[in-house]
């Protein structure tokens, strides 16, 4: 009986995957639950396991293919067991062992012309992508399709992508964008000091992340300085207290979240995404958090619904993401659905930051360093001066749909809620 295996289901808002490798070939045997393919979906790479156990007849895409939700990735003959591949390999043997060897000839490369097919049909999502990779119209009208009639697809293109080495000289396809007369800078190469390191996928889909929200929204940064020693003195004072007694590190992170999270609640304008001409106003506060991982990329895992949370939830959520981030053990769904993003810069020693957009959010705030520091002081006694534990929040936006006055009341609003912190409040 052949079983189709169909690309799963990896979140709700995730419609296709990229298959990153197969673990088995055509001809091997699986069993049920046995993990036979790796795919990533964004950020995050997943696991495939065979739906039954049996022999693999057919793979019908191959790595690096974007493939949809549903679609048919293989077949699997659920009859097939491991003894009778067995017999086919001792079969295969004694044949090729009786048989006469005959050399074939190879194949030349010499006077080898690329076959054009002027009438091959280029779909948009085609053209925009070759826009993308430089590639010319006479370019891609070599790249054999694989589609229906020989149609061109995305994947033929990407895999041509893969292998290419000479690119034919020809018109560029023409884009949209704006030419500049300003020259590409030369990028000086030392034979012998200097070397390449290829970007991995993830840094990839970091870069060109960054580049569209930057192209996409005009971004501007507001600063204020925020006093946290009463914070500060109060996590110090029950973070022994607090790991007692839910078995959880009270770490800077949870109170952060906890204090964006009731200032988004005033101000739910700043919750928001744009849609061409119309605003999104979100009504669950998701709060993605910015976390680094060892390789040096960056993944943003997400904290749902964090108004709805006490301290010690939002603890149980920040701990498991992180370790879940650093092991690459996030599922897909915990990456997306974000409304609104926090950057611990403050954790590599950095005094402020300026930080991107994460699209289609509409702003991000960046947390600084916490540095004691003297500061002036009002009290009872007049003017003073004493040791202050100080920080720096800055706050970059979208100014398509968020002024300088909700910026500015908003950034002012956490800090309030940080400098207030209630340090009364029982663990």
């Amino acid at each position: 009986m052949i079983i189709e295996f169909k690309m799963p289901k990896m979140g709700e808002s995730i419609s296709e995957a990229t298959i990153i490798s197969w673990l088995k070939n055509v001809g091997d045997y699986v069993e049920a639950e046995e993990t036979i393919l790796e795919v990533a979906t964004d950020k995050v790479d997943s696991e495939v396991p065979a739906p039954v156990s049996g022999v693999i007849t057919e793979i019908r895409f191959h790595k690096d293919t974007v493939v949809e939700v549903g679609t048919v990735l293989a077949l699997i003959d659920s009859e097939g067991t491991q003894e009778s591949i067995d017999k086919k390999q001792e079969v295969s043997i004694k044949e090729s062992s009786s048989s006469i060897a005959v050399d074939s000839p190879k194949p030349t490369t010499e006077n080898r012309q690329l076959k054009v097919n002027p009438d091959a049909f280029i779909s948009p999502l085609i053209t925009s992508i070759a826009q993308k990779e430089n590639l010319s119209i006479e370019e891609l009208q070599t790249i054999p399709g694989s589609g229906a009639e020989g149609r061109l697809q995305k994947s033929d293109v990407f895999n041509y992508l893969k292998n290419r080495k000479y690119p034919i000289q020809s018109k560029p396809i023409s884009n949209s964008q704006p030419t500049t007369s300003y020259p590409k800078p030369k990028i000086n190469f030392v034979e012998g000091k200097d070397r390449i390191v290829e970007m991995d996928r993830m840094r990839k889909m970091i870069a060109d992340h960054m580049v569209y929200s930057k192209q996409t929204s005009p971004h501007v940064t507001s600063y204020i300085e925020v006093d946290v020693t009463n914070l500060v003195n109060w996590r110090n004072e029950n973070k022994d207290k607090f790991q007692e007694k839910y078995n959880e590190k009270l770490t800077f992170t949870p109170i952060f979240v906890q204090a964006v999270a009731k200032a988004i609640a005033d101000f739910p304008m700043i919750n928001v995404s744009v849609d061409e001409k119309n605003i999104i106003v979100h009504n669950d506060i998701n709060i993605g958090m910015a976390t680094a991982l060892p390789n040096g990329n960056l993944i943003v895992p997400v904290v749902r619904n964090a108004n709805e949370k006490d301290l010690a939830a939002l603890a149980t959520d920040v701990n498991y993401l992180a370790e879940a981030s650093r092991n690459n053990k996030l599922k897909p769904e915990e990456i997306q659905g974000s409304t609104f993003t926090i950057s611990n810069v403050g954790t590599f020693g950095s005094l402020m930051g300026t930080p991107i957009i994460n699209q289609p959010e509409v702003a991000i705030i960046a947390l600084g360093i916490i540095k004691k520091r003297p500061e002036v002081i009002s009290t009872s006694k007049g003017d003073e001066i004493a040791i202050r534990s100080m920080m720096y929040l800055s706050l970059s936006f979208d100014h398509r749909v968020v002024d300088g006055y909700l910026a500015g009341s908003f950034l002012r609003k956490i800090g309030d809620y940080l400098e207030r912190f209630e340090t009364n409040r029982k663990i």
